[in-house]
C-alpha cells in the first residue's frame, strides 16, 4: 500500500508516523521547517501509549511521489477548493480521498437515499470547487478523535486518542476502507468502518460547532467555557439546535447533550483549533462547522438563532482577521 499525507501538520504527521511503523509506503508532503525537521530527523511523535520516531519519505513536491493508493488529507476544509494541483499528481484510476475534517464534509449529500439525495452544500463546496479538487467517487470520510499538536518542527505531541473513523458516502463496507484500517490498526490507531459515518461526523461536530466559535471568541479553554454558568447555557442551546437539524437531514446523532458536554470537560485546559488558528493569525475553519448548518436549517425550515448569532460574530471576526493577513 502507497499513501501520501497532503498537509502533514499535527494529525496528518501522526496518522503519517503510525502507517509507517506498519510498513506501508508514506510520503509525507509539508513545508517549512516542519519539512526540514522531518528529513533530517523524521517524525517524533510523544505518546503516553510509548515514544516513537518515524522516517517516512518527506517532501513539498507532490510530483516526486506519483500515484498512490490512498491520499490522506491532513489539509483544513478551508484549502480544500485549492488542493486540486497537490492532488493531481498522486492519483490515478482507483485512489481513495481520505478528508480528515471537522464539520460537514463536501459529499454529506452523495449517495444518501431521501429528499436531499445530491444536494450541494454551498457554504461547504462554494460552486462546486471542492467536488471539482476532490471527485466525490474518491471521497472517504473520516472523522478525527485524537488530540495532537506540533510540539516543535517534526515533534508531534499526542495528547489523548486514537480513533480515526473511516467510513463511504454509500455506507458499503468497501475493500478500500477495510485494507487502509488494517494499515492503521498495524501502526497503533483505532481505525472503525463505518456503515454510518454520518451519525460520526454529528456527533463530533455536536462539540466543535459551539466549543470552536465560542474560544475565538472568548479566549478560552474547553474547560473554561464549561465552568463559566453563560457559555455553558450557551453550548447547550448550540447543541439543541444543531441535533435538530441533524435529524431533520435524517440523522440521530444518538448521543446526549450533557454526556457530550462530559466529554469536552475531560479535554480540560485544551485549545480548540479554531483558537491555536486564531492565535497564529490564520483563517478560521467556520464554514464547514457554523456557516454549513446554518445552510441546512435554512433548506430544512429548522430554528436555529443561537447558531446565527454566533455565526454572525465569528464570521466578523475571520473576515477582520483574513484581512489583516
Amino acid at each position: 500500500m502507497k499513501v501520501a499525507v497532503l498537509g502533514a501538520g499535527a494529525i496528518g504527521a501522526y496518522v503519517g508516523a503510525a502507517l509507517h511503523r506498519a510498513e506501508v509506503e508514506v510520503h509525507l508532503i509539508a513545508r517549512g521547517e516542519h519539512l526540514q525537521a522531518i528529513r533530517r530527523a523524521g517524525v517524533r511523535v510523544l505518546t503516553p501509549r510509548g515514544d516513537f520516531t518515524a522516517h517516512p519519505h518527506a517532501t513539498d513536491d507532490p510530483t516526486q511521489v506519483g500515484p498512490v493508493d490512498h491520499v490522506f488529507l491532513g489539509l483544513k476544509a478551508n484549502s480544500y477548493a485549492s488542493a486540486g494541483p497537490m492532488i493531481e499528481p498522486l492519483l490515478h484510476g482507483t485512489t481513495s480521498i481520505i478528508a480528515a475534517q471537522n464539520g460537514i464534509p463536501w459529499w454529506y449529500f452523495h449517495g444518501l437515499k431521501g429528499p436531499y439525495e445530491g444536494y450541494r452544500i454551498e457554504s461547504v463546496d462554494p460552486g462546486g470547487a471542492v467536488t471539482t479538487a476532490l471527485p466525490l467517487h474518491r471521497a472517504i470520510g473520516c472523522v478525527v478523535y485524537a488530540a495532537t499538536e506540533i510540539e516543535r518542527p517534526g515533534v508531534i505531541r499526542h495528547l489523548e486518542g486514537t480513533r480515526f473513523s473511516i467510513g463511504e458516502p454509500s455506507g458499503e463496507l468497501s475493500e478500500r476502507c477495510l485494507a487502509f484500517s488494517r494499515a492503521a490498526v498495524e501502526g497503533g490507531l483505532k481505525c472503525p468502518v463505518e456503515r454510518d459515518l454520518r451519525r460520526d461526523v454529528w456527533i463530533k461536530l455536536m462539540g466543535n460547532i459551539a466549543f470552536n466559535p465560542i474560544s475565538a471568541l472568548a479566549r478560552a479553554t474547553m474547560a473554561g467555557i464549561c465552568r463559566h454558568d453563560g457559555t455553558r447555557e450557551l453550548v447547550v442551546a448550540m447543541m439543541r439546535e444543531t441535533v435538530d437539524v441533524a435529524s431533520r437531514v435524517g440523522c440521530d446523532p444518538g448521543i446526549s447533550i450533557e454526556r457530550r458536554l462530559r466529554g469536552a470537560e475531560k479535554a480540560g485546559e485544551h485549545k480548540t483549533s479554531t483558537l491555536q488558528d486564531l492565535e497564529k493569525g490564520k483563517p478560521l475553519e467556520l464554514d464547514v462547522l457554523l456557516a454549513a448548518v446554518v445552510e441546512l436549517a435554512d433548506l430544512t425550515g429548522a430554528e436555529v438563532p443561537t447558531l446565527r448569532a454566533i455565526h454572525a460574530v465569528s464570521d466578523l471576526l475571520n473576515e477582520n482577521l483574513v484581512r489583516a493577513v
